[in-house]
């Protein structure tokens, strides 16, 4: 299975669907098209909704990490919602939840960064 990648911007909210596997073949791809989105378009944060993502590994952490730091530098934040159990684990595993808020859907993480 490969990766999807469904992209909104809200008010300068990048919002990020990941259906699929994020692996080392998807996450360099993933990588363009979110920073191509941040340069153009003037996002300040961003929503990775991971409802449909089934699988992710240190690659795809890393893409995560390296979107963070991003929206660090312009004051923003970032926001992972709808998570799925086993991506969960990994975000736990890997102390993300200590830099990156979680919230139960879409329309709750649009709302926390006063897009909704």
């Amino acid at each position: 299975m490969s990766l999807t990648v469904d992209m909104e911007v809200v008010d300068q909210v990048l919002c990020l669907r990941l259906i699929g596997e994020l692996d080392h073949h998807a996450a360099e791809s993933l990588r363009k098209q979110a920073d191509e989105a941040i340069d153009r378009q003037g996002i300040r944060h961003i929503i990775l909704n991971l409802e449909e993502l089934a699988f992710m590994d240190s690659s795809g952490l890393g893409v995560v990490l390296g979107r963070y730091k991003q929206i660090q530098q312009k004051n923003g934040e970032m926001v992972v919602c709808a998570i799925s159990p086993s991506v969960k684990r990994l975000f736990e595993l890997s102390g993300l939840f200590k830099i990156i808020r979680m919230e139960t859907s879409e329309q709750r993480a649009l709302e926390r960064l006063g897009a909704a």
